[in-house]
């Protein structure tokens, strides 16, 4: 199987098929409303406005698999989103990224791209000790650590990278960059 291979539901239950951003360069995010890397948003957004008319689609997953931080509806979270952020990108159905009933595409995407680590600095510190509380083994497992974990796909639909959310933003947006 590969990328194309998938779909995922839109918040009004529509499935989109992966099909649709052949040839492009897609980030799939799982998003959180209350969470301290919430505002990657806004560094979503404007990568999103700099790069969709050259090819970049982002696909916004909500999760509420981690400390329970995206505790609305599908309605409310768009509405937050776009009123905060004024977000332009889909945003797809909530779903779980990791369990038995994470989405066939996170299975997919786990599988193409592990964990690599946190990185170093202070937030890479912290949530390494908040992950070690949860999952002993969490170093040793390509399941989603947290809100915000990236996954980018380049043009031909291969998976290219995972970024954790402790990963500085002006590195996911220069490796976009290097892709369009």
């Amino acid at each position: 199987m590969s990328f194309y291979d998938y779909s995922v539901a839109k918040s009004d239950g529509q499935e989109v098929s992966m099909k649709e951003f052949e040839g492009k360069v897609v980030l799939v995010v799982n998003t959180a409303t209350g969470c301290g890397f919430t505002p990657h948003y806004k560094d979503l957004e404007a990568m999103y406005e700099e790069f969709h008319e050259q090819g970049l689609e982002i696909l916004d997953i909500p999760c509420n698999q981690f400390a329970g931080q995206t505790p609305g509806t599908d309605e409310e979270i768009h509405e937050f989103c776009t009123l905060k952020y004024n977000t332009q990108f889909p945003q797809m159905k909530k779903s779980e990224v990791n369990g038995p009933n994470a989405l066939d595409l996170y299975k997919y995407l786990k599988e193409q791209k592990g964990f690599e680590g946190f990185g170093k600095g202070p937030k890479a510190l912290a949530m390494g000790a908040l992950l070690k509380k949860i999952d002993k083994d969490y170093k040793n497992n390509p399941e989603i650590k947290w809100n915000f974990t990236k996954f980018v796909v380049d043009r031909q639909g291969n998976v290219v990278a995972r970024f954790e959310p402790t990963e500085d933003m002006k590195k996911v947006r220069e490796y976009i960059a290097s892709l369009i």
